[in-house]
């Protein structure tokens, strides 16, 4: 009986807690441990206890491991159906408020970076794509259109391209100091480019406006890039394009460590995956070789 393996596997305070916390949030192992405040070897054994159960999966992403609540299968239907139960539990609040304060440590920390690195961004993005013009393969798939929007904008060469192929076109990134740095590509008579800040989970921007939208070189750094594909949906109007320029699954462990990647890289399965759910039709993916042997993809899709 498949409902007496999930009875088993949450025999057990601690995996009570962990189901709960990773129902709603995907988290490293690092992250676990100093949010549970155990010992690794611990917090392992029970994460291989609610793997094995099938309750949670783990995305293994180079050296690092992450955890998340299996969703839409019998272990999903079952982890939902028992969610009330834990909502009067007050230590299992109390280890959500904890992780929403990580998750919202984790956001300060990554815009904190990219604020520090404003003024350098287009030599480090340089270092990395050589005499490769992504801003121009991009602009190469993109048709005319009335309202573009480029998520993660930094600051702005994209947009300055994007701007001739649409009406209007809009900048957002929560960095300031990107918005900052993009200001000077544009003078006050730019009437058809506006800069916004705000989260790629809550973009500011209506339901059903743009006509295409495009991520460069960010995916990598979001820890929910689901999330983010379904703001972008509810923005698109039917028919509306979006394009994700990033790595292809690559082992190099230094990106994380100089330019905080939260992701090696997206395989193509992955990026189905991201685009699936919110509605998304493939309609084509381009691969260009990088000069550090690592590939990058141009994907093409259009809502449904």
């Amino acid at each position: 009986m498949i409902c007496l393996t999930y009875f088993k596997a949450l025999a057990d305070e601690t995996r009570v807690r962990l189901l709960n916390i990773l129902m709603h949030h995907e988290m490293s192992v690092n992250e676990i441990v100093a949010l549970m405040d155990m010992g690794q070897s611990r917090i392992s054994r029970h994460l291989k206890v609610l793997t094995d159960s099938g309750l949670l999966e783990c995305r293994r992403d180079g050296a690092w491991a992450f955890y998340s609540a299996v969703g839409n299968n019998d272990a999903g239907r079952f982890s939902d159906s028992i969610r009330p139960l834990f909502l009067s539990e007050q230590q299992l609040a109390g280890d959500l408020e904890t992780a929403s304060h990580l998750v919202t440590e984790r956001s300060i920390k990554s815009r904190n970076f990219f604020n520090s690195i404003a003024s350098e961004w287009n030599y480090l993005k340089q270092k990395v794509l050589g005499d490769f013009d992504l801003n121009q393969a991009i602009l190469d798939c993109v048709d005319t259109c009335q309202f573009a929007v480029d998520l993660g904008c930094g600051t702005g060469e994209l947009l300055a391209g994007l701007r001739k192929k649409a009406g209007f076109a809009v900048g957002i990134d929560s960095s300031r100091k990107m918005l900052a740095q993009a200001e000077k590509l544009f003078s006050n008579n730019d009437k058809n480019i506006e800069l916004r800040l705000g989260e790629l989970e809550h973009l500011p921007v209506g339901n059903n406006e743009a006509d295409f939208a495009v991520i460069s070189m960010v995916m990598h750094h979001l820890a929910n890039p689901e999330k983010v594909a379904m703001e972008v949906a509810r923005i698109l109007k039917s028919g509306g394009i979006f394009i994700i320029a990033d790595f292809e699954k690559h082992t190099n462990e230094e990106m994380r460590k100089k330019y905080g990647d939260r992701w090696l890289g997206f395989s193509k399965d992955e990026i189905r995956t991201i685009l699936s759910p919110s509605g998304f039709e493939e309609q084509k993916i381009k691969a260009f070789k990088l000069k550090q042997s690592i590939n990058l993809n141009i994907t093409i899709a259009r809502k449904k």
